[in-house]
């Protein structure tokens, strides 16, 4: 029972806090960037992708119940923005890639969770470490994938990252969420 309230005010929460889970058949659309305020204070930039990670721990006293470990890859609606006079298609491809190199290192932390994580003691002795790893090299893949593509303004380089980017994907099927 206790589960199952949980479950529920999770999904409550999922529901109000506009959280769109990364799926490969759903793709962004403009309508889902719904914050009106460019926080970077970029004037060049013409979208921005809020995204990232979101997990779930159930441990246990009892050293034999494996633990599980649920992440999952979010956008948040409300934190991410477009200027609607200079968006295009080609535009929200880019911004679609940057939710799907979020969804490249959620299977990869679901991986290094998967290999070295298989009760309570290894949940304390190793998530944190991991994770932090995971998230340093997000965060640089997403510098350097703006860097490189002028933020989708090179079309060869942003070519370029559009197979890389599916190929990593591929690559980590086995740890995407099901």
């Amino acid at each position: 029972m206790k589960y199952f309230l949980l479950f529920c005010m999770l999904g409550f929460n999922f529901l109000l806090s506009q959280k769109i889970e990364w799926k490969p058949d759903r793709k962004l659309i403009w309508e889902n960037f719904k914050s009106i305020k460019n926080n970077l204070g970029n004037p060049d930039i013409v979208a921005y992708t809020h995204c990232g990670w979101e997990y779930l721990v159930i441990t246990s006293s009892n050293l034999k119940v494996p633990v599980k470990v649920d992440i999952q890859t979010i956008f948040n609606e409300d934190k991410s923005w477009k200027d609607d006079k200079r968006i295009n298609d080609y535009i929200l491809i880019h911004e679609q890639k940057h939710f799907d190199i979020a969804e490249i290192h959620a299977r990869k932390l679901r991986k290094e969770v998967a290999e070295k994580i298989k009760n309570t003691p290894d949940f304390k002795k190793y998530f944190n470490s991991i994770y932090s790893k995971i998230s340093s090299e997000y965060k640089n893949y997403q510098a350097e994938y703006d860097r490189e593509t002028k933020h989708g303004m090179n079309k060869e380089k942003q070519s370029e990252y559009n197979v890389k980017i599916s190929e990593d994907l591929e690559k980590l099927n086995n740890y995407q969420k099901l």
